[in-house]
């Protein structure tokens, strides 16, 4: 059986003070906001799901998340896996990441699994260049190794731009900067039996948040509009034909 996927984008990170100037920042961490946000999420994440599982992006914001807002489950065992493909969308200093040996210096002691994490996931280049083709393809390879985990409820924790190529949903996308996602708001999805690896968001997700779900053919339309937005906002490297 394939698992629930609870989708998370991170608190808030410095970069988000004072934009666009914050965003020359590499890696940037967590405000004083952001840790009382990652607080109040502990608080409003629903008990009721046995979560075995958080995978986050390697960047220092979501590590944080996870690790904070997440708290009372990682307390129990439960360990906070890097994972280099849920990294942000462009290729901007806040948007990369730190070299492993950082990492590896910062989160010791601590729950962060970093196996997954190898010299040169940072560089934006390869799998990671800040492409629409290339965060499509790693979007699928993450919702590949998602499936395959065998938790039947996993918590992800990634950021706002990322966040619509891995769910494949693009409504409300400008709603904030760069994304339709506020930080810290979570989304519950399971895989779509019938692609095996699309995600479909669940029911008590969407009413939580008062959406009716496009159409396909408004997804497509969505994503056109978006990428062409974030291509000219210096985000993407080139435009894409859904």
């Amino acid at each position: 059986m394939s698992p629930r996927i609870h989708c998370v984008r991170h608190a808030e990170g410095l970069h988000s003070l004072n934009t666009p100037h914050n965003h020359h920042l590499r890696d940037p961490s967590l405000t004083a906001k952001g840790e009382q946000q990652c607080h109040v999420l502990q608080k409003k994440f629903p008990a009721k799901y046995d979560i075995g599982l958080i995978v986050c992006s390697p960047l220092r914001r979501t590590v944080y998340t996870s690790l904070l807002g997440f708290d009372n489950i990682v307390k129990h065992g439960v360990h906070v896996i890097a994972h280099p493909d849920l990294q942000e969308i462009s290729d901007l200093p806040c948007d990369s990441g730190s070299p492993i040996a950082l990492l590896q210096e910062e989160f010791a002691g601590l729950s962060v699994d970093l196996s997954l994490v190898t010299p040169g996931w940072e560089s934006k280049q390869g799998p990671y260049e800040p492409t629409p083709e290339a965060i499509r393809a790693r979007a699928a390879e993450a919702r590949t190794w998602l499936k395959a985990q065998k938790e039947s409820d996993i918590v992800v924790v990634t950021h706002g731009g990322f966040l619509h190529y891995l769910t494949e949903d693009w409504t409300r996308a400008n709603e904030h900067v760069g994304t339709g996602w506020a930080n810290t708001e979570f989304r519950s999805y399971t895989f779509d039996e019938a692609t095996q690896n699309s995600l479909i968001e669940l029911k008590e997700s969407r009413d939580r948040r008062q959406v009716i779900p496009a159409t396909a053919a408004e997804q497509i339309q969505l994503f056109q509009t978006t990428n062409e937005n974030w291509v000219k906002e210096g985000l993407m490297g080139q435009k894409v034909e859904a």
